[in-house]
């Protein structure tokens, strides 16, 4: 199962207003392991900067005035994601950017390529609803160290998301035993299967029998009655268990 966690800033919030893409990140992950894989890309939104958002991502106009634009990108972004399912925090703001910037170059959307995509922001609300459930808050609850993220930026975001996601979804672990995990037959010399010998069951003596009552008498004795294990053999030979 390949993944890709995504994030992106902006030059604003609203894409149908002319707002730009300046930076995008993705990370991906193979059977819910960091492979090491990423694409990061900063880029040159050619327009200017709203100044809310500068505050939010720390990034300038003059710092992005020589790096390419999405259009020489868009075929290594694209063949990045492609096939992968994509975990995006707040899918519809990212996807709808990115859609945008396909758009204009008459490109495909980002979903008809990918094999679905996950939006962390909407599980968490499922997960925690009436909490805050922004990255940092987040973090601060599945215990993440967020230390190093004094502003936005859309590469740390996706390292940080990507812990996120794996911490909330723990419990799928159970689901994704990979092959070279699996037992390996045992064979013989002719390459048959190994037949295992059954195992040796040993029974307690009278003498280990007797020993055992006795120390769970005492343990009831000095629980005053708390025993457990004789409380349980009892409701078992009065059928109550």
């Amino acid at each position: 199962m390949r993944q890709i966690v995504l994030d992106t800033e902006t030059t604003g919030l609203d894409p149908r207003q002319g707002h730009r893409i300046i930076e995008v990140a993705c990370i991906e992950l193979v059977n819910r392991r960091l492979t090491g894989k990423h694409l990061h890309k900063y880029l040159n939104p050619e327009r200017d900067i709203d100044a809310e958002a500068q505050r939010v991502h720390g990034i300038s106009l003059e710092f992005l005035a020589d790096k390419p634009k999405f259009a020489d990108i868009a075929d290594e972004f694209l063949e990045f994601i492609n096939g992968a399912e994509l975990i995006i925090h707040n899918a519809p703001f990212d996807l709808g950017f990115l859609n945008a910037e396909l758009d204009r170059l008459d490109r495909v959307p980002v979903e008809t390529l990918c094999q679905g995509v996950i939006d962390t922001l909407k599980e968490a609300k499922e997960r925690h609803p009436g909490k805050r459930n922004n990255l940092d808050a987040l973090c601060e609850r599945y215990a993440i160290d967020n230390s190093g993220r004094t502003l936005h930026g859309a590469l740390l975001d996706t390292e940080l998301l990507a812990e996120v996601y794996l911490a909330m979804t723990r419990g799928q672990n159970s689901l994704m035993i990979e092959a070279e995990d699996a037992p390996v037959p045992q064979c013989d010399a002719d390459g048959k299967a190994r037949q295992r010998k059954p195992l040796r069951v040993l029974l307690a003596s009278a003498t280990e029998e007797n020993e055992h009552a006795r120390l769970l008498a005492d343990i009831d004795k000095e629980s005053k009655g708390q025993c457990l294990w004789l409380a349980q053999a009892a409701a078992l030979a009065d059928g109550s268990a």
